[in-house]
């Protein structure tokens, strides 16, 4: 195994193992670290968890488990995956995390680098950007579980860790990869813990590639993953046969979409133009789940003939949605809407649906646990960030969207380039 991922979230593990393939390593998804002897061969392991949004001690047991699997497995080199908007409370998980793993590890120094240039998050002299906004000026100020009101990555990341932040900015990047190297082992030598590393352009990504592959412990977004990979698989990579084994099958195709995310708003309002589509009302959620469940079963059902499958979704404006957390609580409504799409997503496999089409991370990680699904295969890509995967085990297909990832045709898309 050439690299070992460990993923704080279901869709940012297909995330990075969509960057995998497309760069020619072959790619397994794991959900959560399995027993030691589980069988699976590739050249890179992603293991995902639900460690972003949890307590801190139950993030770092289950990312200290995943590392266990990964080296049991001669693992050359890990890393750590988090969301490319650093996702994170004042008290962690990314920071503590990061410092667990750098002890297991025994070693002192790793690299922060959460950008995504090709889906506009960019990092320079330290600061976070999204589609050309500070971070804590977009969209993900209003985050309902995880806001950020922070741009500075060294900040945010000494807040939550237990050591020194430090930078290499983009004027030393530019210089290319030895010149990263090197200054590198100079803010080891002055004790630095954690570098972040600026990123604008996808010739920053390919330097830090080349600069890191070395490196015990690498973390980041999903761009990283990028450079590493082109390093891995050298100049004669072939992502065809690196995703052949992902492809999509299976007929019968049904939308959930749970993220409230600025990016899945607009998915949701394009898509309610082309197929039909419900929303969720919270409140039945709530109150009659069962009875709710099968209602929204047979709709789906009776809706399954059209051209584009039928959408369902929790998806509201941010105002809209502090109204719902106030009137029900927001841990209570976000349980109850997970028991709701787990339901579903049992239901409908029992009913022959066969390919699901999941937005936002929890919404996700419910769903692949419900339908029973240990592991899948990296397929071909519907945006960048965004695969189509295959369960190893049961002829299920699944796109599995990050919040804010594809274009706003990115629902129909994913069916119409892609036919059942």
């Amino acid at each position: 195994m050439k690299l070992g991922v460990i993923a704080d979230d279901f869709t940012g593990a297909t995330d990075i193992a969509s960057f995998l393939v497309e760069n020619g390593i072959s790619t397994v998804q794991l959900n959560g670290a399995p027993s030691m002897d589980y069988p699976v061969e590739a050249d890179a392991i992603v293991v995902s968890l639900k460690s972003r949004s949890c307590t801190v001690g139950q993030a770092v047991a289950d990312s200290l488990a995943a590392l266990a699997w990964l080296q049991a497995h001669h693992c050359r080199q890990f890393y750590f995956k988090y969301c490319s908007t650093f996702d994170s409370t004042a008290e962690g998980n990314i920071g503590p995390v990061t410092d667990a793993l750098l002890d297991a590890l025994h070693e002192t120094l790793t690299v922060v680098s959460p950008a995504l240039p090709v889906n506009g998050r960019t990092v320079y002299q330290g600061y976070l950007f999204v589609m050309g906004q500070l971070l804590a000026e977009s969209g993900m100020r209003h985050h309902p579980v995880t806001p950020m009101t922070d741009s500075n990555v060294p900040r945010l990341m000494e807040r939550q860790a237990k050591g020194r932040c430090a930078l290499i900015a983009a004027d030393v990047i530019d210089r290319g990869a030895a010149a990263v190297k090197e200054r590198l082992a100079i803010l080891k030598k002055e004790g630095a813990r954690y570098v972040v590393l600026d990123m604008l352009n996808e010739r920053h990504l390919l330097t830090q590639g080349e600069a890191l592959r070395d490196m015990t412990l690498v973390t980041g977004g999903s761009g990283l993953a990028i450079g590493l990979a082109r390093q891995w698989a050298g100049a004669g990579h072939d992502k065809t046969q690196a995703q052949s084994a992902g492809t999509p099958q299976g007929e019968r195709c049904v939308v959930l979409s749970g993220s409230c995310s600025a990016m899945t708003h607009l998915q949701v309002e394009r898509y309610r133009q082309q197929a039909p589509a419900r929303a969720v009302d919270i409140e039945r959620c709530l109150t009659d789940s069962a009875d709710y469940a099968d209602q929204l079963c047979q709709w789906i059902e009776e809706n399954s003939e059209h051209a584009l499958a039928p959408l369902l979704f929790t998806t509201v404006e941010p105002a809209l949605l502090k109204n719902l957390q106030e009137k029900f609580g927001a841990q209570q409504s976000s349980a109850a809407i997970e028991r709701l799409f787990a339901a579903l997503a049992i239901k409908l496999k029992a009913r022959g649906f066969r390919r699901f089409i999941i937005a936002g991370g929890e919404t996700a990680g419910v769903v692949v646990q419900s339908l029973g699904i240990r592991a899948f295969h990296i397929g071909p890509v519907i945006s960048p960030g965004v695969p189509w995967v295959k369960a190893t085990e049961q002829a299920i297909s699944l796109a599995l969207k990050s919040g804010n990832f594809g274009d706003e045709n990115f629902f129909a898309r994913a069916q119409t380039e892609f036919p059942l």
